[in-house]
């Protein structure tokens, strides 16, 4: 018995040392876990988060509130279709914009400004945030200032290539045949460029909030592309 303890307290200080080992082998691995999540979330520009402020002073809301009262409301009205002809349009509404594609090849052929206005009127009656309208369209036709444009936006789409991305992203991108060349933006005869605003200004010039600018920009430009699909 003598000659066993100091081996079993051997094999009891092995056991111990072990234990030590896998219990810092799991804390390693929690710490690196938010890591490896963080590394396959898809990259967003920080011009692109919704910057809603949701903690708006008091007198801001007020007074906006106040001059909210003293807006006038369409009422709505809409034409009841007969069901046959429900199935009819939507399923034409459909086929019409499911000829939609994401082209990189763009005609140079020009188009009338009343088509432009209109397609831009129609983007402009998408939903938004308490009806804030968050949205700037800007029609550019000069070609210096559309090379100009592409310039910037490709400047900014090669750092996106190279590093924002990440590997996943651009490999997933492989198949379309794409980079962070853009000559159709100089080829184009009119580029709409859209911007959202993340406030706006009440009667007494205090700034508003614009809830959801982002999103209802996203709706907007939405609603745009299917417009475009009919010219």
């Amino acid at each position: 018995m003598l000659f066993l303890t100091p081996v079993l307290v051997a094999v009891l200080c092995v056991v111990i040392v072990w234990i030590f080992k896998n219990a810092d082998r799991s804390t390693e691995r929690k710490k690196e876990e938010p890591r490896v999540r963080a590394e396959v979330h898809p990259w967003v520009d920080e011009d692109l988060k919704d910057s809603t402020d949701l903690h708006q002073a008091e007198e801001d809301t007020d007074k906006w509130q106040e001059s909210e009262e003293e807006v006038e409301h369409i009422s709505f009205s809409h034409t009841r279709y007969p069901e046959k002809e429900m199935v009819t349009r939507s399923q034409e509404f459909y086929e019409l914009l499911n000829k939609r594609r994401s082209v990189r090849f763009i005609s140079n052929e020009q188009i009338p400004m009343e088509v432009i206005d209109n397609v831009i009127k129609t983007a402009g009656t998408a939903p938004s945030g308490a009806h804030t309208e968050p949205w700037t369209f800007v029609v550019v036709k000069d070609p210096d200032v559309k090379h100009k444009i592409r310039e910037i936006i490709e400047e900014e789409e090669e750092i996106n290539y190279m590093k924002r991305m990440g590997q996943r992203w651009v490999m997933d991108l492989k198949k379309l045949r794409t980079n962070w060349i853009k000559e159709y933006l100089d080829t184009a005869p009119v580029l709409i460029l859209i911007f959202k605003q993340v406030h706006g200004f009440s009667a007494t010039g205090k700034k508003k909030v614009h809830y959801y600018n982002e999103i209802s920009v996203s709706i907007a430009c939405g609603i745009l592309l299917a417009a475009l699909q009919i010219i």
